[in-house]
């Protein structure tokens, strides 16, 4: 399946939006996460950061997506860029759109995720090839992501 393209409002450490078109050839980690997630604060996105330093010399695009599914109130972008902050997380991070109707924010929906820690690797022909939910293994993480980054350019 193509992976389908973000729906970022705002966008942290980087100059200029992101999209998955113009990463097209590279593989991408996307990171989907919500900063009052314990599973996310404990797990995923020091995940995220580790690829984005181990991998920094590599084809592997590390993307963060704030997907705000709850406590909305709270999880604000002035709130979002002091946890970028403090976390000093280093990635691109994308603000996802909120949704037109209910909680669940656009780019949520278009990659059906269940819930927030979700770590999505696209293939550099743009299809989606790992889908993940939840606590996942650094080691198994890592595999896929060296399977995907050996793989001849489309």
């Amino acid at each position: 399946m193509q992976a389908p393209e973000l729906a970022v409002s705002q966008w942290f450490n980087t100059p200029a939006p992101i999209t998955l078109l113009g990463l097209r050839g590279r593989v991408v980690l996307l990171h989907a996460f919500q900063m009052l997630c314990p599973g996310c604060v404990a797990h995923g996105t020091p995940q995220a950061q580790r690829a984005h330093a181990l991998f920094r010399d590599s084809d592997l695009a590390v993307i963060g997506l704030h997907t705000v599914f709850e406590h909305h109130a709270a999880m604000t972008p002035v709130s979002l860029e002091a946890f970028i902050h403090e976390y000093r997380l280093t990635f691109p991070i994308g603000v996802d759109q909120p949704g037109e109707i209910g909680p669940i924010p656009v780019t949520m929906a278009r990659y059906e995720m269940r819930g927030t820690p979700t770590a999505i690797l696209i293939g550099r022909d743009g299809t989606i090839r790992h889908h993940g939910f939840g606590q996942e293994d650094d080691m198994a993480l890592g595999a896929i992501i060296g399977t995907l980054l050996a793989e001849p350019a489309p």
